[in-house]
């Protein structure tokens, strides 16, 4: 939402369609929220690719898959999950990897046989969104930094309230939870709220003033 807002062209790839899940009848209707969502974070295209949710595994077919896309619309910076989500779906960790191979599958030359006529794309830098509560995501970390989304925080709970297969009216407490989260790492930055973000490579600057304080 902050990207968009900004200017930036974003979209949003999904790996599965969430289906099936306890809530939901048909993948339609999480289809339907999806893309509810993605309206409400202004985003320009939200993709939902065929591959198996519950049993989604890092394979080579799946990393094609979402290499193609990238090739197809050419995306500079690319934002996936990042880290294992203990007794929550081990589809996260899996999509982490498919997501580090597709970067590198994008920009593979001589590959033809599995790409067809779609040019090779070099994606320039990749960042980590965890979605884990644990200490080490506390925006202080190695190359983890934090974004200022004062202007979209209701943006983004909105987003999640699209989804109201995945949450009823018994899980409100989650919408609380995000918007504490956001107003901590904000707070730790000096933002009103913020998102802590994971760059796989440093963090250049070359003008620190700018960096450090801000326009």
């Amino acid at each position: 939402a902050k990207l968009a807002l900004q200017g930036y062209r974003v979209g949003i790839v999904d790996l599965t369609n969430g289906e099936p899940t306890p809530g939901c009848d048909f993948p339609e209707t999480r289809i339907a929220e999806a893309h509810a969502a993605a309206k409400c974070l202004g985003i320009a295209k939200r993709i939902v690719l065929d591959l198996p949710n519950r049993m989604l595994f890092d394979s080579f077919e799946a990393r094609v898959a979402l290499a193609r896309e990238f090739r197809i619309y050419r995306p500079r910076l690319v934002i996936g999950l990042g880290g294992k989500t203990p007794m929550a779906s081990p589809d996260h960790w899996q999509a982490m990897q498919i997501t580090d191979a597709a970067v590198f599958y994008s920009r593979l030359c001589k590959w033809d046989q599995y790409f067809g006529d779609l040019p090779v794309h070099v994606i320039e830098r990749q960042i980590y969104y965890s979605l884990s509560f644990e200490a080490n995501w506390s925006g202080t970390d190695r190359f983890q930094f934090v974004s200022d989304i004062s202007e979209t925080l209701q943006q983004k709970v909105d987003a999640i309230r699209c989804y109201q297969t995945q949450f009823p009216p018994a899980k409100a407490h989650i919408f609380e939870r995000v918007q504490s989260m956001a107003l901590v790492n904000g707070a730790a930055a000096g933002f009103e709220a913020g998102e802590v973000l994971t760059s796989t490579r440093a963090i250049g600057s070359r003008d620190v003033m700018q960096t450090v304080l801000g326009s």
